[in-house]
């Protein structure tokens, strides 16, 4: 089992994140940014890495065959990653979080139900049960989205996504929860099979055996 650490690394010998033991593993250059994986996905899995503590990121290896061969130009794979990542972090964040997270989990259900009004009846369960974990941050989210009229103004892009993940992230892992090393695991496991289903990637063996890197 390769052992994780934070960051970006410059060879194996210097240990590896989750995203460069995936670009080894898919036999591409070491690099945290590999092809192999949705660049959304990626930013996700280096974030989840990098908040994970040391005494449970390897636990996080098991995860790593499932994001190679996860890629694609589907236009909704960045909406869903932000918004799983919000959903999963809305209910455990502090409050400053929670308004930040509300607003970007109602931009994802806009932008989910002009990509695909099918898509976004699904997820609407998923929605409502996070925000109902937060009517304050709720409330506040729809006044300042209706103050600034932001629906006309605003454009969902990776950018968009990479922001509300950031804040997703840091909120579980920073969480005054019982272990949010568990709720981070569950995050990312939950974001990859939301992209794999989306991108219909091949099932994978998490019981895969990973190398030892020298």
């Amino acid at each position: 089992m390769p052992v994780l650490s934070r960051g970006k690394h410059r060879s194996p010998k210097s240990g590896g994140c989750f995203m460069e033991f995936a670009s080894y593993l898919a036999g591409e250059s070491w690099s945290d940014h590999p092809a192999c994986t949705h660049p959304v996905l990626a930013s996700l899995a280096r974030m989840v890495n990098d908040c994970t503590s040391n005494d449970a990121r390897s636990r996080l290896a098991l995860l790593i065959p499932s994001v190679i061969g996860v890629t694609g130009s589907d236009r909704r794979v960045e909406v869903v990653v932000a918004l799983r990542a919000g959903c999963e972090a809305l209910p455990v964040a502090s409050l400053e979080r929670q308004r930040a997270l509300a607003v970007g989990v109602l931009t994802c259900e806009r932008n989910t139900s002009v990509l695909d009004p099918a898509l976004a009846e699904r997820v609407r369960p998923l929605i409502r049960a996070a925000l109902d974990e937060a009517p304050d941050a709720e409330r506040w989210a729809r006044d300042f989205i209706g103050s600034v009229h932001s629906w006309s103004h605003t454009k969902f892009t990776p950018r968009t996504a990479d922001t509300i993940i950031r804040v997703a992230v840091q909120g579980v892992g920073e969480a005054c929860i019982a272990d949010p090393d568990a709720r981070l695991y569950t995050l990312l496991e939950h974001t990859i099979d939301d992209c794999r289903a989306l991108l219909g990637a091949r099932t994978t063996d998490r019981t895969v055996q990973l190398p030892a890197l020298a």
